[in-house]
């Protein structure tokens, strides 16, 4: 069985990204990411509304690193690691199955530049080469053709598709499963 463990925690780098822990001060940045209707319209959630929701949040994410359940990094540029502009990880990990689920989020003002591509292949290659995954997947909305470009792009491929699968604002919503085998 696979056995996750992230402390020291791993920050990742890329030619122009670095993917570190999330810590508080990120808080007003992901308030201001998952507040905005427009990157929260395929996440089927409801937007944050304060700063004590994305504390909480980070207190989550942090709990599920120290407790080796999940990992999520803030990513940020090489020349300004301080200012998050998203935030990518496997937030869900099933070890007997060496499985993960991929997750990620981008400020829309960094959108269509290639950030997110490369920050999945950062961690596409830490879940295989270090964390010694066998499968990594992705579950999206749909309707985010965005995100399902960037997957397929990334060599994903779609698996599966749920209709009507999920209850959110009182209907129910298809979810489309991407996935991706250690090469």
């Amino acid at each position: 069985m696979l056995t996750p463990h992230f402390a020291p925690f791993p920050e990742l780098k890329t030619a122009r990204l670095i993917l570190r822990r999330i810590r508080n001060s990120d808080a007003p940045a992901i308030l201001a990411m998952r507040s905005d209707e427009q990157v929260m319209n395929y996440i089927d959630k409801e937007p944050m509304k304060d700063i004590s929701e994305s504390i909480a949040l980070i207190q989550l994410i942090n709990d599920a690193v120290d407790n080796n359940s999940g990992i999520n990094w803030a990513i940020a540029f090489s020349d300004d690691p301080d200012t998050q502009i998203g935030t990518i990880g496997f937030w869900r990990i099933i070890p007997q199955h060496y499985r993960a689920e991929l997750g990620y989020m981008l400020q829309k003002e960094h959108w269509k530049k290639g950030i997110m591509h490369e920050a999945i292949q950062a961690v596409i290659d830490y879940g295989f080469e270090t964390l010694k995954l066998h499968s990594i997947e992705a579950h999206i909305n749909p309707g985010n053709q965005a995100s399902a470009g960037i997957l397929e792009k990334s060599g994903f491929t779609r698996e599966a598709y749920f209709r009507e699968d999920f209850y959110f604002r009182g209907t129910f919503r298809d979810t489309a499963i991407y996935s991706l085998l250690a090469p």
